[in-house]
């Protein structure tokens, strides 16, 4: 290949630390799953995954490395300074009257030994995400119908819960599931037919709400790329997870890195 060829590769795939492209495209989680998945979060190394009752920790090509079961319902994760940090609700997710019991559980990213557990009942309609920036932790959760607007609970380094801002957003079923800080916005998943993505400002503030599905699970790369989860559940308890990287798109809030992009 000539030097043309090779810049023009490195504009295609991009760069961050440690990762190359071939590591994150098409990345699959090997086996099957009782319940579907949740979220996922990375490291340098690896991709950690929630499938609701199972956190399974794979090599960036998919390959499991431990897994452990948890318990139901476990949500959408994140990682911060090698362990990981898992959104739990023990009660009623999305219930008006706040029957929810919301938890942070929290895990040696090495090993997925839990380490730690956190109450936030302040997430009152169920915790369903988590996200840190910037030493902090923001949870997402559910939202009953009729509701116009989300809600992201902040907690610092200790779990003190500092503030509930507000989103803008309209109602989306079931409220936020997932949520990563990335590329210097909020991006936050949502189901809903069609699946809705929000992003929003470092303050909540609304920049848009667009028709892309990351309601299983998004985490940023660093370089201008993201991986967006996907996955499904056929009969037979058998659900699956995979990876697709994406990129910003002010259209679509974001799109599918393809070989023609």
């Amino acid at each position: 290949m000539n030097l043309v060829g090779r810049i023009a590769m490195v504009l295609l795939v991009g760069y961050g630390p440690g990762l190359a492209a071939e590591d994150w495209v098409g990345v699959t989680c090997q086996g099957t799953y009782e319940k579907h998945l949740q979220g996922i979060c990375r490291d340098d190394s690896s991709i950690y995954w929630s499938f609701t009752t199972q956190l399974v920790k794979t090599d960036r090509r998919g390959q499991v490395l431990t897994m452990v079961s948890v318990a139901d319902h476990h949500g959408d994760l994140c990682y911060l300074d090698g362990k990981v940090y898992v959104a739990v609700n023990l009660g009623k997710f999305n219930d008006a009257n706040g029957m929810a019991n919301s938890w942070v559980y929290v895990y040696e990213a090495d090993s997925l030994r839990e380490i730690a557990r956190h109450e936030i009942q302040q997430v009152y309609h169920g915790a369903g995400g988590i996200a840190s920036r910037d030493g902090h932790f923001f949870v997402v959760g559910g939202l009953p119908a009729g509701i116009e607007e989300n809600y992201v609970y902040e907690f610092d380094a200790k779990f003190q819960f500092l503030k509930r801002h507000i989103v803008p957003s309209g109602q989306t079923l079931l409220g936020i599931q997932t949520a990563t800080w990335a590329e210097n916005r909020w991006w936050l998943g949502c189901y809903g037919n069609p699946k809705i993505l929000l992003v929003a400002d470092a303050e909540f503030n609304l920049l848009g709400r667009y028709e892309f599905d990351c309601s299983l699970g998004l985490v940023g790369l660093g370089d201008g790329r993201l991986l967006a989860a996907s996955g499904q559940c056929r009969p037979a308890r058998n659900c699956t997870g995979s990876l697709t990287l994406a990129v910003p798109d002010e259209q679509s809030g974001l799109k599918y890195v393809t070989d023609s992009n």
